[in-house]
């Protein structure tokens, strides 16, 4: 991304939101559902990550590259954010008296995916892992960063982001048996996008940084 874009989201030119919008909308909402594996979770996380970009703007250094790592570094924050909300939500919903059954949309939902048996097996294993490893399988194997654009994104060092990257990929290969998928479905080292990757309806976020 040039320099001077960087600057006008810095200044904050709805414009240069809108574009910053348009680019990366898909890969936020990607790297959200990685994150939550729940289609509706990410569409929040989405919205709710350029929402937060629009109040940190400020923040963005006028000169630098792609402005991709600094939005996955705010949607890592918010994804985290909206798991604790959701805890606390469900540990209020528990302590209520249960008056009827309500049906499971889990299969819904798996049903959207490409190879939804090996992802499951996958997310099975990736739900054993520590948050932090978690986030950087997340960052750089499904998101494509390298380990400097990962560290940016999680303001770690970029030996945290070797280390945990390196635990991860022993912990999983031990618990699920497979390569971690890609976005493109294959072995952990491709970096395209899947085709069952989603672009929700989500311009009222884009709209919320027009104004």
């Amino acid at each position: 991304m040039e320099t001077s874009v960087r600057a006008r989201v810095r200044a904050g030119d709805p414009d240069a939101f809108g574009s910053l919008f348009d680019d990366y909308a898909r890969v936020v909402y990607n790297h959200a559902f990685r994150l939550t594996g729940d289609w509706s979770a990410a569409e929040d996380i989405l919205s709710l990550t350029f929402l937060e970009a629009w109040r940190l703007r400020t923040s963005v250094d006028p000169d630098g590259g792609s402005l991709r790592p600094w939005l996955l570094g705010i949607a890592t924050n918010t994804a985290r954010n909206v798991r604790r909300a959701a805890r606390r939500h469900e540990a209020a919903v528990g302590r209520l008296p249960r008056e009827g059954v309500f049906p499971d949309f889990a299969e819904e939902l798996a049903g959207r995916i490409d190879d939804a048996d090996r992802l499951a097996r996958v997310r099975a294993a990736l739900s054993r892992l520590r948050r932090p490893e978690r986030e950087v399988v997340a960052l750089c194997v499904w998101s494509g960063l390298d380990y400097a654009a990962a560290a940016q994104a999680l303001a770690v060092p970029v030996g945290t982001v070797r280390s945990r990257l390196s635990r991860a990929r022993k912990k999983l290969r031990r618990f699920a048996g497979a390569e971690i998928p890609s976005e493109n479905g294959n072995s952990s080292r491709g970096r395209g996008q899947g085709d069952g990757d989603r672009v929700p309806a989500v311009r009222t976020a884009r709209k919320e940084t027009r104004r």
